[in-house]
């Protein structure tokens, strides 16, 4: 006596696998397969982190590079052991920022460079005189083609000196730079004008220490204060610091 095989009842609804031959069954498992596509995520993710880490190297190389702030030349505005980030693109494009009317350096701009007496050092100063300027200093003033400066970043504590010197002509592709701490900075004052292939960045961000991190402003907005006269003598016309000759 043959026993009847007991159908079993269909998966979906009344459709089964065995009504279409070309229905393929798979078994979900370990394959090769399933290996192979783990590897080849893998591949792709450390590819992805190889082009991560050559961009990376590529903007800290000729875009922005981090710079450790040494000793208290720029106080009370950066301090010794902040950690910044400069532009650098300025030192690749200055000619072409130049040619095409773009001023890419700016008085007040804070800037890395390496000084000519010592190219082996990196200092950080802010820029007081530009090109074809004449810079005089009178009694701690700063004197620009005959204009005094109003420079609110400086700490009258800081700025004890009343030292004088005579004007200097600021040459073409030269940079008259000083420190803001102008009791204790060796600048141009010093050891003479920064040449402008020298400079290889300008201060854009504090990032360390977290609590203080901030963009470095470049402080353009100077106002030449009225030269001293007499009670009845007429007052000097204003002048506006863009209007100096460059």
């Amino acid at each position: 006596m043959f026993w009847r095989k007991k159908k079993r009842a269909p998966l979906f609804g009344g459709i089964t696998a065995d009504d279409d031959r070309d229905i393929e069954i798979q078994k979900p498992g370990a394959t090769a397969e399933s290996h192979g596509g783990l590897w080849a995520e893998a591949r792709l993710l450390f590819r992805d982190l190889i082009f991560a880490l050559m961009f990376a190297t590529l903007v800290v190389v000729f875009i922005v590079q981090p710079v450790k702030v040494e000793g208290t030349s720029m106080l009370p505005r950066l301090h010794d052991g902040e950690r910044i980030f400069v532009n650098k693109l300025i030192y690749y494009k200055l000619p072409e920022l130049k040619r095409y009317g773009w001023p890419a350096l700016e008085r007040g701009d804070i800037i890395v460079f390496w000084p000519p007496h010592d190219p082996d050092k990196s200092y950080v100063k802010r820029i007081i005189g530009l090109p074809g300027e004449t810079v005089e200093i009178r009694n701690g003033r700063i004197i620009v083609n005959g204009q005094e400066l109003s420079e609110p970043y400086l700490d009258p504590h800081l700025n004890a000196s009343q030292s004088s010197q005579s004007p200097v002509q600021v040459q073409q592709h030269y940079y008259f730079v000083m420190g803001d701490n102008r009791d204790n900075s060796s600048d141009s004052r010093m050891w003479g004008l920064v040449p402008e292939k020298y400079i290889y960045g300008k201060a854009l961000f504090r990032y360390w220490p977290l609590s203080d991190a901030s963009l470095i402003s470049h402080e353009t907005d100077y106002k030449v204060k009225q030269p001293d006269t007499a009670p009845d003598a007429p007052p000097a016309p204003t002048i506006n610091p863009r209007d100096i000759e460059r």
